[in-house]
Formats: structure tokens, sequence, C-alpha cells
């Protein structure tokens, strides 16, 4: 028993069989300097990100130091407040 023929098999096989397009000679150094760019933003995107991230986190851990210590400031009902005040 044999398969049918394939349509797309056929067509792949006369696109193997043409002559293929040339490639320019630099391609390989452009795709690495489009890589190390690539990178190079990714890694800069990625220390913003971590520097933001630490400095709210920095700031959510002064604002509730603040607002432990300075009772006056407080708006809600004292659960910052530390116990026995």
């Amino acid at each position: 028993m044999t398969p049918l023929p394939n349509r797309r098999d056929d067509e792949v096989r006369r696109l193997l069989d043409t002559p293929h397009p040339a490639v320019p000679v630099d391609l390989a150094a452009r795709a690495a300097l489009r890589g190390r760019r690539i990178v190079h933003r990714r890694r800069v995107v990625r220390t913003l990100l971590w520097t933001l991230a630490l400095a709210a986190l920095i700031a959510g851990a002064v604002l509730a130091a603040v607002l432990w210590r300075d009772p006056s400031q407080q708006t809600g009902t004292g659960a910052w407040l530390p116990p026995g005040t």
C-alpha cells in the first residue's frame, strides 16, 4: 500500500530543486550585532525594573516606619500603632 501523493511535499520538492537565493556576505555580522543590541536593551530594561521595584520596596518600608512612629498621622483604625499605645 503506497501513500497517496501529497501536494505540499511536491511543492517543497519543487522549491528545493530551484537555485537558492544569494545570502549577503555580512549577514552573520549584522545578525550578531542585532542580537547584541537586543540583549543589551533587555538587560537595561531588567535593571531599571529591578531598581524601580527596590525603590518602591524602600519607599514602602520608610512609609511604614514613619506611620508606625507618628500616630498623629494615622487615618485608619490604628493597625500600625505599636502595642501598648
